[in-house]
């Protein structure tokens, strides 16, 4: 699926919600050839503004024998040791350092991303004076649980953009045994990237709608079980996006699959598993409720064409419909709000 490097970027600020971190690094991605150099554009803007405000530093715990003292003297290793006797002291205290582990993670992927092959030399070269600046930081080993262990507040909030661009690179950039060999993996084809366009879409709805309270959960079963065995067995009902406003009720189903409708015998139709999912979520939600009070939409990306279908089905309005992200950004804009409104 061919979508244009700058509506990938509008994606990936709505998805994280960090529409207002896109205009303060007034990143220009017309340009960039591949989704590695938007990245690598996003990251260089991103981290020339950490520069210039200047890195986050954090206290480091240091255990060190000193012939001075600072902070806490630990008596015992110091006695075991016959420190005292040699005019030293085993200390333990926290030394202020830019060697946090957010800075960690941004030197190591700018370095990642400069061992990347595909990537344009200008930015690359950029990359390069940047990490040069980082001295005094740790390259470290990343792993599934690192960018977890970021502990971000108030005062250093300001990294969390950086951060999720560095989690994309990592889990997209093919590392190889070889000195300078890495190779990156088109994310648009990656699995999760239905959880992206998901997330698009509801924290566009949220931004974009004032008048609805855009919201996600579990629907309740217009039912129980005979037995407790049965209860517990039963599925959750989960919505990707629910959309209240006044007497409506709209609930949406986001599904990232290249094609809306499936052929079977010559004939077109929509995916049957899709559509009953969405109809027991809508009936399930409106209980004994007037049916018209809640609607339903399955909504998928396209690049090609548009597709409208609408239906009336137990008196609930419900749709299928695809967002075309192969066009202008305004028009994605005018096209989701024209769904809803």
């Amino acid at each position: 699926m061919h979508i244009p490097i700058q509506n990938i970027y509008y994606l990936l600020c709505y998805a994280w919600n960090k529409l207002e971190e896109r205009d303060i690094v007034d990143v220009p991605v017309e340009d960039c050839a591949n989704i590695v150099d938007l990245l690598a554009k996003v990251l260089i803007g991103a981290t020339t503004h950490l520069l210039k405000r200047g890195l986050d530093r954090g206290y480091i715990e240091h255990h060190e024998d000193r012939p001075s003292l600072r902070g806490k003297v630990l008596f015992n290793p110091s006695l075991r040791r016959t420190l005292f006797h040699q005019g030293k002291a085993h200390c333990h205290f926290d030394d202020l350092h830019y060697n946090v582990l957010h800075n960690q993670i941004l030197k190591t992927i700018i370095h990642r991303l400069i061992l990347e092959k595909s990537l344009d030399s200008d930015l690359k070269e950029q990359l390069v004076g940047i990490y040069r600046r980082f001295h005094g930081i740790d390259e470290i080993e990343l792993g599934g649980k690192t960018f977890r262990s970021v502990h971000l507040h108030r005062n250093n909030y300001f990294y969390d953009f950086p951060m999720k661009v560095c989690e994309l690179v990592y889990e997209n950039l093919l590392v190889g045994d070889r000195a300078g060999d890495a190779r990156f993996r088109d994310f648009l084809r990656d699995k999760k990237m239905w959880q992206l366009f998901q997330e698009f879409v509801r924290n566009f709805y949220r931004r974009e709608l004032p008048g609805f309270k855009v919201t996600a959960g579990g629907i309740p079963w217009r039912g129980h079980g005979l037995s407790d065995r049965a209860t517990a067995s039963l599925p959750r009902m989960n919505t990707d996006i629910t959309l209240v406003s006044g007497d409506r009720k709209i609930i949406i189903d986001t599904k990232f699959y290249k094609q809306a409708l499936v052929t079977h015998h010559s004939k077109e139709m929509v995916r049957p598993d899709h559509l009953y999912q969405l109809f027991a979520y809508i009936k399930n939600a409106a209980g004994n409720d007037a049916p018209h009070l809640y609607e339903g939409m399955l909504l998928y990306p396209s690049v090609v064409e548009d597709l409208e279908l609408q239906y009336e089905i137990h008196g609930h309005r419900m749709s299928v419909r695809s967002i075309n992200l192969n066009q202008g950004w305004k028009d994605i804009h005018n096209s989701l709000l024209s769904f809803v409104i």
